[in-house]
C-alpha cells in the first residue's frame, strides 16, 4: 500500500458529513476547512450569515464542498433544526464539532449575571445540546464521533477569565461522562484542548502584559495557529485513526499545560 493511500484510510474522511457548530470563528473555521480537505462534506453552522458564507466559500475554492446553516447553539429547537437540515441535505451526521465560545474578562467583584450566564451558556450549554441532540440521532443510526473544543484552562483555571475558565473544566469533565454514556452505543466523544490561540474572544485581553506571561509558561514561546489544531481534530474525528479513542482530552498548547515554575 503507498504511503497516501495509508494516510487516506486512516486520517481521511471521504463520504462523511462533519457540522461544525461555531464553524464561523477563527478556530472553529479552521476546523471546518480541516474536515473538508479531509474529505468530509461540511455543514458550518453559526449565528454570522456573511461569515458562514464567507468559509464556505474558502471551503469550496479549495476543491472540497460545505454548506452554511445559520444556529443559535443555545437554543435546543434552533439546535434540533440545525440536525434536520443537516439530514435533509446529506442524510446522516458522522461527526459533530462544538465550538461555540465565548469569553468576558471583567474583575471578579464587577462581573453581571447575565454577562455570567451569556459564558456559560454558549461554552457549556451548546455543548451538551449538540452532544445530546446529535448523539441521539448517531446513537440510533450507527454510531459517529463528537469533539467538543475545551482549554487549557481546563486544566488550570486562568487568571481573569473566571466564567471561562469554569465552563471550559466543566465541558472536559461533561465530555468524560457523555464518553461512558455513549460509547457502548458507538459514540465516541473527545475534547479538543487548545492553548493560545489568538481569536475574537481573547485579543482584548492579551495585553503585552499578559503576552510576555503567556509566553513564559509556554515552552514553545509562540501562540498557535488555527490550523494546527487540525490533525488532532483529525485524529480524534476520524473513524479508522481514532476508533479507540473515548473520553479523551487532548492538549494542543506548546507545552503550556506542562510547565509549571
Amino acid at each position: 500500500m503507498m504511503a497516501g493511500d495509508y494516510l487516506h484510510n486512516l486520517f481521511g474522511l471521504a463520504g462523511r458529513t462533519a457540522v461544525v457548530v461555531g464553524g464561523t470563528g477563527v478556530l472553529g473555521g479552521a476546523l471546518a476547512e480541516g474536515l473538508a480537505r479531509a474529505g468530509a462534506f461540511v455543514v458550518v453552522a453559526g449565528r454570522g450569515a456573511d461569515r458562514g458564507s464567507g468559509r464556505v466559500a474558502a471551503i469550496k475554492a479549495g476543491g472540497s464542498d460545505a454548506t452554511f446553516v445559520t444556529v443559535d447553539a443555545v437554543a435546543r429547537d434552533s439546535v434540533r433544526a440545525l440536525l434536520d437540515a443537516t439530514l435533509r441535505a446529506t442524510g446522516r451526521v458522522d461527526i459533530l464539532v462544538n465550538c461555540a465560545g465565548v469569553n468576558s474578562s471583567l474583575p471578579y467583584f464587577e462581573i453581571p449575571d447575565d454577562d455570567f450566564d451569556r459564558v456559560i451558556d454558549t461554552n457549556l450549554k451548546s455543548t451538551h445540546l449538540g452532544c445530546q441532540i446529535f448523539g441521539a440521532h448517531m446513537a440510533d443510526h450507527g454510531g459517529g464521533a463528537i469533539l467538543n473544543i475545551g482549554s487549557v484552562s481546563a486544566d488550570k483555571p486562568l487568571s481573569k477569565v473566571f466564567a471561562y475558565s469554569a465552563s471550559k473544566a466543566a465541558v472536559v469533565n461533561y465530555t468524560r461522562n457523555v464518553a461512558r454514556e455513549l460509547a457502548p452505543r458507538g459514540v465516541r466523544v473527545n475534547a479538543l484542548c487548545p492553548g493560545f490561540f489568538p481569536a475574537e474572544q481573547n485579543r482584548k485581553i492579551l495585553s503585552p502584559e499578559r503576552v510576555a506571561a503567556i509566553m513564559g509558561q509556554t515552552p514553545m514561546n509562540r501562540f498557535g495557529e488555527p490550523a494546527e489544531l487540525v490533525g488532532a481534530a483529525l485524529l480524534l474525528c476520524a473513524p479508522t485513526a481514532g476508533s479507540f479513542i473515548a473520553g479523551a482530552e487532548l492538549y494542543v498548547d506548546g507545552g503550556f499545560t506542562a510547565m509549571r515554575l
